[in-house]
């Protein structure tokens, strides 16, 4: 099969921060976690064989908050990758970490392991912003903690942020740009904050304790963000994610861009592995069970691909969702879009007659755009079209 990307869950957190609705869990029993550990290196071993051991483009570590992890179970996991797939000589290798979660000599181990990108969890320089959202560390700790990745030897570190939290003004959002900035990241990820049901942050909204997220405010910021890092010299390449430009042409997406994420906006096939992790492989997709104990249990069971399914995720991909994903993805990415000649190696017919008469609707409305490029013509968001991308989206599906 083709090249692929590899998702990693960790799902264990110190805390969990009050917006969070992905699948964690407070630490673990060191018990439990050893367990999990080895469940992963089975459903690593297992799977690349079921596929044939296929070549790969990039290994990602999320969670949860990888880091929690001693350095040698994380590189003992991407030792188990090499051994099994033909991970490429220089695959991107990411993993997420929390700043309060790091020391000089766990970043060196984590390089010298192969790890060579690393995603700062920072959200906010704001310490009572951050207390708010019930991270643990500090603005001082995030400052020390890039300087501690670039002594570590990481040179492609990307920082998240989060604006229009509660009652935040867009005086306190630029300073949290202006100090980011000073900390001359390789990359930002940057989003609006979402009231996700079921988080401790949508029984406060519900109660009328915090307001409501305010989208006129959220536009005015998302503006400020755009002038700002364009003005630094990041190129806007995702809806939510900047890359320091080095030259690169007007459709093309950054050379520091996020690789293993252009896979999903690519909407290519990657591999999920651990406890609620979804992957798309060979037309079908599915998660794993969430459960970090019913995860192993399975995974100790069984054997091959998705040992650890849970039945009631899985998808067969027809080809109108395939089309349908490859717009609502491929228009998220602002500078390359979607190429008109790649639509129709994939699906077999023009970009421009599946999709007339939505091209035109959001052409006249200012919002879409095609551009030349060395690959042909490419269909894109315009500046205005960024800020109400779900609504273009819609047209496509």
């Amino acid at each position: 099969m083709s090249a692929l990307g590899l998702y990693i869950h960790i799902p264990w957190c110190v805390t969990r921060c009050i917006y969070c609705d992905f699948n964690t869990y407070i630490d673990g029993e060191p018990a439990l976690k050893a367990r999990y550990h080895a469940a992963l290196l089975r459903e690593i071993r297992e799977s690349a064989a079921a596929l044939g051991h296929p070549p790969l483009d990039t290994i990602y570590f999320g969670g949860g908050t990888p880091t929690t992890l001693p350095p040698e179970q994380l590189v003992e996991l991407v030792d188990a990758v090499k051994s099994h797939f033909r991970l490429r000589p220089d695959a991107e290798i990411t993993t997420e970490a929390n700043p309060g979660t790091l020391s000089l000599d766990y970043l060196r181990q984590l390089r010298q392991g192969g790890i060579n990108r690393l995603s700062l969890g920072v959200q906010s320089f704001n310490n009572d912003e951050l207390a708010f959202l019930s991270r643990l560390h500090t603005a001082e700790t995030a400052r020390h903690a890039v300087e501690l990745a670039r002594a570590g030897g990481f040179d492609n570190l990307s920082l998240d942020l989060i604006f229009n939290l509660p009652r935040q003004t867009p005086a306190q959002w630029q300073f949290n740009l202006d100090e980011a900035l000073k900390l001359a990241p390789d990359h930002f990820s940057i989003y609006s904050l979402i009231v996700e049901p079921g988080t401790p942050l949508h029984r406060q909204v519900t109660q009328g304790l915090v307001p409501q997220p305010d989208d006129d405010v959220a536009a005015d910021m998302y503006a400020a963000t755009l002038d700002t890092l364009g003005a630094a010299g990041y190129l806007h390449y995702e809806i939510s994610n900047w890359a320091r430009g080095q030259g690169e042409a007007d459709a093309q997406s950054p050379r520091l861009a996020a690789a293993h994420n252009l896979i999903y906006w690519r909407n290519q096939p990657y591999l999920g592995l651990g406890a609620g992790a979804f992957g798309t492989v060979n037309g079908q997709r599915w998660a794993n069970v969430k459960r970090p104990q019913q995860y192993i249990e399975l995974v100790e069971a069984g054997g091959g691909l998705g040992p650890a399914r849970d039945e009631r995720t899985f998808e067969a991909i027809d080809r109108a969702t395939a089309i349908a994903e490859q717009m609502m993805l491929g228009l998220r990415l602002v500078r390359e879009g979607v190429g008109a000649a790649e639509f129709a190696a994939r699906f077999g017919e023009p970009l421009a007659e599946k999709f007339a008469a939505a091209i035109a609707k959001n052409q006249r409305r200012g919002l879409l755009e095609w551009i030349d490029s060395p690959a042909g013509p490419r269909l894109r968001l315009t500046r205005p079209g960024r800020f109400l991308a779900n609504q273009v989206v819609v047209d496509f599906m």
